[in-house]
């Protein structure tokens, strides 16, 4: 089994018995999401507060 089916299954079976479809995808989803901005900011690929507030508020 790959490392992507046991981490499938894990996430799964913390879910609760009346978990849907929806609640199922948007876990994994999350997983997903969170997976590539923790690689992104290992990577350096981030910027600071500072730098988003002034881009926001120059708009």
């Amino acid at each position: 089994m790959s490392a992507v089916e046991e981490e499938a299954k894990r996430l799964i079976d913390k879910l609760p018995e009346q978990a849907t479809w929806d609640d199922i995808m948007y876990e994994f989803y999350v997983k997903k999401k969170l997976a590539v901005a923790c690689k992104a900011a290992e990577e350096g690929r981030v910027i600071s507060h500072k730098e988003v507030k002034k881009r926001l508020l120059s708009e």
